[in-house]
C-alpha cells in the first residue's frame, strides 16, 4: 500500500477527516494543509486505518478533541480577574453595538 493511500480507512474515519478539514478551511488554512492536519488528527485519535477485518478495529480516543478545551481553559485561568472582567465588558459592548446596527438595517 503506497503512502497516503486511504483505502484502509473506514467510512466513519473518512467522514471525520472531511469534517475536520472543513473546520480548518473555514479558519483560512489552505486545502492541502487542512487535509494533512485532518488525517493527522484522525490517525492520532483512531490509531490509523481500521478496515482490517471484523472486530479488529480500535476504539477512538478523542484525545485531540479534548485538548482544545484544556488549552482554552488554561489560557483563561492564567489571566487576572480584572483582565477577564475587562474582556467581558468589551464583548458586551460589542454585542450591544452589533445589535443596534442590525436593528437599523
Amino acid at each position: 500500500m503506497p503512502r497516503g493511500d486511504k483505502s484502509k480507512y473506514t467510512d466513519k474515519q473518512e467522514r471525520k477527516a472531511d469534517h475536520i478539514a472543513e473546520g480548518y478551511e473555514q479558519r483560512g488554512v489552505s486545502d492541502k494543509e487542512a487535509e494533512r492536519r485532518a488525517w493527522a488528527t484522525v490517525n492520532k485519535e483512531s490509531g490509523g486505518g481500521n478496515k482490517s477485518g471484523s472486530g479488529r478495529g480500535k476504539p477512538d480516543t478523542h484525545v485531540s478533541a479534548k485538548k482544545g478545551g484544556r488549552k482554552g481553559g488554561n489560557a483563561s485561568a492564567e489571566r487576572s480577574a480584572a483582565d477577564r472582567s475587562a474582556s467581558a465588558k468589551k464583548a458586551a459592548a460589542t454585542r450591544k453595538r452589533n445589535a443596534e446596527h442590525a436593528a437599523h438595517l
